[in-house]
């Protein structure tokens, strides 16, 4: 089979070679991918994947063959899938981590949504009741982002989003943001929930913004730069605030269900800022580097 694996004495870092086809274990199911999804940090993080690695982690295609257990999706069945191995023509995914995809929703459109979807679903569900809320999103025209914009607004918050230019912030009004601001300098009102992909700085000054009792989710670091807290800045009266991680990918299938009826109900759009052929990743890899894709690479495997 063909796959785009890690190649560090490469200059782009990856190559697509060829490869034998993977051997299922008894709880996977054996796909064909037809559509694979390029994260950001994916990229920007090619050096830490040992030579010959296939890499990616979101895709959608067809099983070709079910686990050996009998459990988990049938042969034929279209399904989204998350896990290491995707950007190939086969991909061995285990049963937990793929759903079948309503007849009504385009597969390319649901391989665009593992990592991001499940990134903004699970952050924004462990942030407790949404209805009424003020939501921060910094990041806000990446993939998660634009994601975790229209999940918010769904659950009833009042939507900020946050971007580093005019153009970035194109659409995210129609996704259902209530404010978008360019840099966080234009917030006044505090929030009660932020999702923070930046890092740095950007994380210092969204802690500022965080009223008592809420909670500031630290899901990314775009910036690469470290983040200094002045002197007491930790401290302050009322309710007690927090600072969270997020990486809970395990046993993604029942969310990745979850996004997929959204999409079939018109509730979610994928956000989908680039779309070609595989064999095109250096021209996408390119341009997520420099900043001129808003949300997500989308690969279609010919």
């Amino acid at each position: 089979m063909r796959a785009i694996v890690a190649a560090p004495d490469s200059g782009e870092g990856f190559r697509l070679t060829e490869l034998p086809d993977p051997v299922p274990g008894p709880r996977q199911v054996l796909v064909e991918v037809r559509h694979a999804a390029v994260n950001a940090g994916e990229i920007r993080h090619l050096d830490v994947w040992p030579a010959g690695r296939v890499l990616g982690f979101d895709a959608a295609g067809h099983v070709v063959r079910g686990a050996a257990d009998g459990s988990g999706p049938r042969e034929g069945d279209r399904v989204v899938a998350f896990g290491a191995g995707a950007w190939a023509r086969l991909a061995a995914f285990d049963v937990d981590s793929v759903a079948v995809v309503p007849a009504a929703v385009d597969l390319a459109e649901m391989a665009a949504l593992p990592m991001v979807g499940l990134t903004a679903l699970r952050t924004l569900r462990t942030s407790g009741p949404l209805l009424g809320r003020r939501v921060l999103i910094t990041g806000a025209s990446g993939g998660v982002g634009r994601v975790a914009v229209q999940l918010a607004r769904h659950g009833g918050a009042y939507v900020v989003a946050v971007v580093g230019s005019v153009t970035r912030g194109a659409g995210l009004t129609d996704l259902g943001a209530d404010e978008v601001a360019v840099g966080l300098d234009a917030i006044v009102e505090p929030v009660d929930v932020v999702l923070e992909t930046v890092g740095g700085a950007h994380l210092v000054a969204a802690w500022g913004l965080l009223a008592p009792g809420g909670v500031l989710h630290s899901i990314g670091w775009a910036s690469g730069e470290p983040a200094v807290f002045p002197v007491n800045s930790t401290f302050a009266p009322g309710a007690a605030r927090a600072l969270r991680s997020f990486g809970d990918a395990t046993a993604a299938g029942p969310d990745l269900a979850i996004l997929a009826d959204l999409v079939a109900r018109g509730a979610l759009r994928a956000p989908i800022g680039w779309r070609g052929s595989w064999q095109r990743l250096g021209a996408a890899a390119d341009a997520l580097r420099e900043r001129r894709v808003a949300g997500k690479v989308l690969l279609d495997l010919d």
